[in-house]
């Protein structure tokens, strides 16, 4: 059975590109970019984990958690880009443990959905052994992110080491 993700979030772009990485993890992922669709979408999908924009076009992530849970017994993730003492309190009153200030490392949401999942980063729960193999079978080397300006990127989950400049080529630019 595949792990469910629901991601709130109404950049386009943005949710497009946490769905993707999420995916790298073989979870199933679907979007939603309104309160409204996020309720609708957790009827039917049945997330096990919401990941919930706190400014929403038409809502509040908290109306959305509060109008999910009713139906559904779920983790709530909570991304702003607007921390404030009141968001910490209320979310702290309705049991989100996590919260991730935007800008956030791809990586760590993905620590955060696997940790609220009780899996590794890659495997689903009770399987040491077939982990491993499902893991190399499901993460991509690389998965395409769309950049702010319409282009798209082929990112690389491995952090890449800049290599030092050749002495030969600082020699050829400072003319010596």
């Amino acid at each position: 059975m595949t792990n469910t993700v629901l991601v709130v979030e109404d950049e386009q772009i943005l949710a497009q590109n946490l769905k993707a990485f999420l995916e790298t993890r073989c979870l199933d992922v679907r979007v939603a970019h309104d309160g409204a669709k996020a309720i609708s979408v957790a009827e039917g999908f049945a997330p096990e984990v919401v990941v919930l924009d706190f400014r929403l076009p038409d809502m509040e992530g908290f109306q959305v958690l509060e109008a999910v849970r009713r139906n559904r017994n779920c983790h709530f993730v909570l991304m702003t880009a607007h921390p404030s003492d009141q968001v910490y309190k209320r979310a702290e009153q309705l049991g989100i443990s996590h919260i991730l200030l935007k800008p956030f490392p791809l990586a760590e949401l993905a620590r955060v959905v696997c940790d609220l999942l009780g899996r590794e980063s890659g495997a689903r729960p009770g399987t040491q052994g077939e982990g491993f193999v499902e893991r190399r079978q499901c993460r991509k080397e690389s998965f395409p992110l769309q950049l702010y300006d319409g282009s798209w990127v082929l990112a690389d989950r491995r952090r890449t080491v800049p290599t030092p400049p050749d002495p030969d080529d600082t020699q050829q630019l400072t003319g010596e």
